[in-house]
C-alpha cells in the first residue's frame, strides 16, 4: 500500500493505529478481569528499530510489551543457489526474515517463552497485527483448556474472495493446514471450490506454551518450505520461508474452530481500508464493532483502481469516507475524486474516462448506478 516501516503503525480508524487498537484491547482485558496479559511483537531486522521508537508512546500503559526478532537468512541467487551476501551484497537487501513460521524457534531463542512460563502463562494467542478481528475470545480459550488442546486454528466460511486461503484437512490421522502452494496445478480449481473446501484459515492460532517448548527443543517442527521468488536489482533470488500454521500437525489434540467472519478483518489493501474507515464499523474500547444497521451479513465487495492503491493517494481522493452501510458492491476506475458526505447504496460502478477527472460532489447519493461522467450523477 506504499507504506514504509512497520505496518502496525498505519492509522486505521479515528487516528488510532493497528498497534494502538491492540494495546487498548489488552488494557481493557486487564482492567476488566484484574489480570496481566502481556503483548509480544515479533519484528524482523527491517522493523525492529522503528518498533522500539514507536513503543515509547506506551510507556505509561498498564500492559507489559515485549519484542523479539525473527531470524535473518541470506537470499539465494537462483542461478547457482549461492547466498547473495557472498556476491558482495552484504547490506540489508542481501537478507530476509524467513516467514512467520519462525515464531516458535524465535520465542525459545529469545528467552521470551521461558519468561512467560516462569510467570505462570500457559497459552499464547498469535495473530497478524493487521487483522482487526483478531481479539482475545475467552470462549475459545476456555474450550481448549477444558479439552486439553495443544493448538486451535480459527477457520471461517470461505467466500469467493478467499479462494486462495489455506484450509484445514485431515491427513494421516492428523489435522493439518493445506496451502494453495502445496496443491498440484491440476487440482488448484478443486482447491478453490467453495463447495468442496468450505472453510479457510484466518491465521488466528491458540497454542500451549509448554507444547511449543517441547517441540522446539525436540527439533520436531519440520514445517514445509515455501519458496518465494524475488528480484533484487535485476538479480533473481529465492527466499525459503515457513508459515506458522504449518506447525499444527505436530501438536497433540489439535482442533479447528469455525468462527464468525467478524474475527477475520484484515487490512491488506486500500479497499479493506475503506471498509474499516467507513460507517460500517465503530470503535469501542479498541474493538472494531460492526454497525448493526447493516442487514447483509457479508461486507460490500470493493474494487478500487490503481489510482487508489497507495494509502497517501487513497486519503487524498476522499474528502471524507462515504457511507456504505447499504452498499452491495463498488467498482472505481480512473481519476475519480470523492466529496464529503457521499452515500453509496446497492451496486455502484464509477468510471472516469481516460484523460478526464471525475468528481463526485459533496452530499451525493448514488444508489445502484453506473457513473461514467458528471451527467450520470
Amino acid at each position: 500500500m506504499g507504506c514504509t516501516g512497520p505496518k502496525s503503525v498505519i492509522e486505521v480508524r479515528d487516528g488510532f493505529t493497528f498497534l494502538d487498537l491492540i494495546v487498548l484491547q489488552i488494557e481493557f482485558l486487564n482492567k476488566k478481569y484484574g489480570c496481566n496479559v502481556p503483548l509480544l511483537l515479533m519484528n524482523s531486522f527491517n522493523t525492529n528499530e522503528d518498533t522500539q521508537k514507536i513503543l515509547e508512546k506506551y510507556a505509561t500503559s498498564n500492559i507489559k510489551i515485549h519484542t523479539f526478532n525473527q531470524s535473518k537468512y541470506p537470499r539465494l541467487v537462483v542461478d547457482d543457489f549461492l547466498p547473495l551476501p557472498c556476491k558482495g551484497r552484504s547490506g540489508k537487501d542481501g537478507w530476509y526474515p524467513p516467514g512467520h513460521g519462525d515464531v516458535y524457534q524465535c520465542l525459545v531463542n529469545s528467552g521470551k517463552l521461558d519468561l512467560l512460563l516462569s510467570e505462570g502463562k500457559e497459552y499464547v494467542f498469535i495473530a497478524n497485527s493487521d487483522n482487526l478481528g483478531a481479539t482475545v475470545d475467552l470462549n475459545i480459550l476456555n474450550h481448549i483448556i477444558q479439552n486439553q488442546n495443544e493448538v486451535c486454528v480459527e477457520v471461517t466460511p470461505k467466500t469467493l474472495a478467499d479462494v486462495k486461503g489455506g484450509t484445514l484437512i485431515s491427513y494421516e490421522g492428523k489435522i493439518q493446514l493445506l496451502e494453495i502452494a502445496q496443491v498440484p496445478d491440476e487440482y488448484v480449481s478443486e482447491f478453490k471450490s467453495i463447495q468442496k473446501f468450505k472453510i479457510f484459515n484466518t491465521n488466528n492460532l491458540w497454542l500451549n506454551l509448554k507444547a511449543i517448548k517441547r517441540l522446539v527443543e525436540g527439533d520436531a517442527l519440520k514445517m514445509e518450505i515455501i519458496p518465494n521468488p524475488k528480484e533484487v536489482d535485476g538479480v533473481k533470488v529465492l527466499q525459503l520461508e515457513t508459515a506458522y500454521g504449518a506447525a499444527v500437525k505436530f501438536f497433540d489434540n489439535a482442533i479447528g474452530i469455525n468462527v464468525p467472519r467478524s474475527r477475520f478483518l484484515p487490512v491488506k489493501a486500500t479497499s479493506d481500508f475503506l471498509l474499516v474507515q467507513s460507517d460500517l464499523y465503530t470503535l469501542v474500547d479498541g474493538f472494531v464493532i460492526r454497525n448493526k444497521a447493516r442487514v447483509n451479513p457479508s461486507n460490500p465487495s470493493i474494487e478500487l483502481g490503481p489510482e487508489f492503491k497507495k494509502v497517501g493517494d487513497f486519503l487524498r481522493r476522499f474528502k471524507s469516507i462515504p457511507s456504505i452501510v447499504e452498499l452491495d458492491s463498488l467498482k472505481v476506475s480512473g481519476d475519480v475524486w470523492f466529496g464529503s458526505g457521499v452515500v453509496l447504496k446497492g451496486k455502484v460502478s464509477i468510471t472516469a474516462k481516460p484523460g478526464e477527472i471525475l468528481e463526485i460532489p459533496d452530499g451525493s447519493l448514488i444508489d445502484s448506478k453506473e457513473i461514467n461522467g458528471p451527467e450520470d450523477i
